[in-house]
Formats: C-alpha cells, structure tokens, sequence
C-alpha cells in the first residue's frame, strides 16, 4: 500500500516561530513614550537636578524624543546589525536626548539664578546617560545607589 498524505494522519513538519526585536511594535513605542512623560513630569532622578516638565508639554516632548531616536537609529536588522544592537542604539538615543532636552530647559533658568549655588557643589557630577536610562527604565533596572548632596 502507498503512502499517501491523508487529512486526517498529522504531519511532522516543524513549525518556525520568528522572534524579532526590532524593529518595535507600536504598542512597545507607546509605552515606550508613556514612561518617558512619567520620568520627564513627575520627581525623578532627573527632576531632583533639572525640574520637571508639566504633563502636557512632557507628551509632546516625550513624543518628539521617542521619533527622533527611532528614526535614528531606524535601520533594520540585518546579517551586519542585530536587533539587539540596533535596539540599544534606540535606547542609548532616547536617554541622551532626554538630557540634552532637561539640559536646555534647565540652563535658562540657570542662567537667571546666581551661580554661588552651583559653585558650592562642585562635588556633584552631572547625571550621565547611564542613569537616564536608569530613570526612564529603558535598561529594565532600577539603580538603589543614591548620592549625598
């Protein structure tokens, strides 16, 4: 007797399940921008040196950041570039423009306080990428270490 293919017998073909993590749904790049206007608004790593931003005027920055690093980093995953790689890039884009962002909000109302009170901290390093990143929780981390003002 043949071997036929019956409807009813189940063939062994394997399934292939692809898995892809760039580029980002959409549904990852909106909570992706809602943590950014939670971290730009409300008190935060940030906001203790640079101020918050009111909450309507953090969703269209936090919008506009989110754009940016994604078209800048917008290349698709290939055999030269991973997801991933491409992946940290976005993520590496988000928090530094993050800063430069509350950077430039900040430096006019700097500009406008006298100066001795940053001359008597000279001990403080500015926040770095490293810890936006931490406090957006684009890393997935939440940094314990706090330091003395």
């Amino acid at each position: 007797m043949a071997e036929t293919d019956s409807p009813h017998e189940p063939q062994n073909k394997p399934t292939s399940l692809t898995f892809t993590i760039w580029p980002p749904t959409q549904r990852t790049r909106d909570a992706v921008i809602n943590r950014l206007i939670e971290s730009l608004s409300t008190p935060s790593i940030l906001s203790k040196r640079y101020g918050t931003i009111p909450q309507d005027e953090a969703f269209d920055t936090a919008k506009q950041i989110e754009e940016e690093a994604f078209a800048a980093s917008g290349f698709t995953a290939t055999d030269k570039y991973d997801g991933v790689e491409i992946l940290q890039v976005y993520s590496k884009e988000i928090s530094k423009r993050m800063i430069d962002t509350v950077k430039s909000r900040s430096a006019p109302a700097a500009d406008s306080t006298p100066s001795t009170e940053s001359e008597s901290k000279p001990s403080e390093s500015p926040v770095d990428a490293s810890e936006a990143s931490s406090a957006s929780g684009l890393t997935g981390e939440v940094s314990s270490v706090e330091t003395e003002s």
